[in-house]
């Protein structure tokens, strides 16, 4: 008898919704590091494995196996919690992004920068713009127009993951050489222009009129340069004598911080445009001190990265259903669209690279990085089915293409080290002699 109760008051614990907030966040961290871990060990970056790991734990595979125990860990009805956190994460992740955008850095390689990054947006997104004519029939949403649609495939085709991209850099070496400078640059560009396309595509779907979205618009253009040319001079003032004087800043600081960055993103929400773009603009306006960045950095960094995105690839894990594509035309599609998002991202960069002076190896390179999407396209994509202009099913074919395209960097970053091993011991084609008279961008700095 009192070992039936005992079982009676454990069933009941597990309903308890705190008991099993605490199961799904120990499952999904835990899943999340073995498979960073796993990837790490076939030189990718941790962020697939935990992209793979939310996957593994949504109904692609576990629901799969057994879709009882699914339903047992991930009730509908616990998925607005998860959804919750997960989007602080998001938001204090777009902040650390922010800040970790060197204006400084985009204004000494504007000319390089600023043709690869708009010439590797443009091309994909024309792309995009062209596959969803095709698309918008069986694959859009159930809440959007044909305009919204083709803006929103247009963009997701067109993103870089910056942060991704930097993590890439930084395992390889690469981060202090010409072509690590030069694609951080780039993508840091690019994703200005892809985020400020992508806060347009949102105010016009979440608007109800042409004149509400322009109201929403207005708005934010508005913000955006208050933020820029009103708070951000003051901000290291407000901040304390601890961000101009070399010290470690203090609780009091920390704390304002935060509050300037949740400020920021309900300010930009209640505007009609996602709060992650007010937590981005927010990173963006930190005063510029290394210390004080870096020290903010490293505590806000640390969290999000470790314990709340992994709940946001587990809650898009959650939304991807691959059984979808059950027949050869949806898989089809996929490949189109992963066809059409490399060739579009890769082949404009590489050939922009070219025409600005930048060697064909280096200039592949510098592409592959700029396909790379990773975390931030996921971001993008959660708002298209937040906002019912993707369906489940494109919903995964757009997943499925942002895990592919990360996962080739790597593969063809090491593509073009053998490259440029051929050219330097000297067993290049005789044809391609002019391109080593071309400055190579890959080479480090002399000290």
């Amino acid at each position: 008898m009192n070992s039936m109760s005992l079982f009676a008051n454990l069933q009941e614990n597990f309903q308890d919704p705190l008991t099993r907030l605490f199961i799904q966040l120990i499952l999904i961290v835990l899943v999340a590091r073995l498979c960073g871990r796993l990837v790490a060990k076939l030189h990718q970056p941790a962020v697939i494995g935990e992209m793979i790991a939310g996957i593994l734990l949504g109904p692609s595979l576990l629901g799969w196996v057994c879709r009882p125990l699914l339903d047992f860990i991930f009730p509908s009805s616990s998925l607005g919690t998860l959804r919750l956190l997960s989007q602080i994460g998001v938001c204090l992740f777009m902040f650390v992004v922010g800040m970790e955008l060197d204006v400084g850095q985009l204004k000494q390689q504007a000319r390089t920068a600023v043709l690869v990054s708009q010439v590797s947006i443009v091309l994909p997104y024309l792309l995009g713009v062209a596959s969803s004519l095709v698309l918008f029939s069986t694959l859009a949403g159930p809440h959007t127009t044909l305009l919204v649609f083709a803006l929103f495939i247009g963009i997701s085709m067109s993103i870089t993951a910056f942060p991704v991209l930097a993590r890439i850099l930084e395992e390889r070496g690469l981060t202090r050489t010409p072509l690590g400078s030069t694609a951080i640059v780039c993508a840091a560009t690019g994703d200005v222009s892809a985020w400020s396309i992508l806060a347009l595509v949102v105010a016009m779907a979440k608007a109800k009129s042409l004149a509400f979205a322009a109201l929403s618009i207005g708005s934010v253009v508005l913000f955006v340069l208050l933020m820029l040319f009103w708070i951000k001079p003051r901000l290291p003032f407000w901040m304390g004598q601890a961000t101009h004087e070399g010290g470690v800043p203090g609780k009091g600081v920390t704390a304002s911080v935060a509050i300037f960055v949740f400020a920021s993103a309900l300010a930009t929400d209640l505007m009609g445009i996602h709060a992650l773009f007010g937590s981005f603009l927010a990173g963006v306006v930190m005063p510029a001190r290394g210390e004080f960045r870096e020290f903010l950095r490293l505590r806000l960094e640390n969290f999000s990265s470790v314990f709340l995105l992994p709940l946001f690839f587990a809650f898009t894990g959650l939304r991807t259903q691959i059984g979808l594509l059950n027949d050869t035309n949806g898989w089809l599609i996929c490949l189109g669209l992963i066809f059409i998002a490399t060739v579009g991202k890769l082949g404009g960069a590489m050939i922009t690279a070219r025409l600005t002076g930048v060697d064909w190896i280096d200039s592949f390179a510098l592409g592959a990085l700029m396909n790379t999407r990773g975390l931030v396209e996921l971001i993008a994509l959660n708002l298209g089915y937040d906002l019912g202009i993707l369906s489940p099913r494109i919903f995964t074919m757009l997943v499925i293409m942002a895990l592919a395209t990360t996962c080739m960097t790597g593969p063809l970053l090491t593509f073009s080290d053998y490259l440029r091993a051929r050219r330097v011991l000297g067993s290049k084609p005789q044809g391609e002699a002019a391109l080593g008279t071309t400055p190579t961008i890959h080479q480090r700095p002399n000290p």
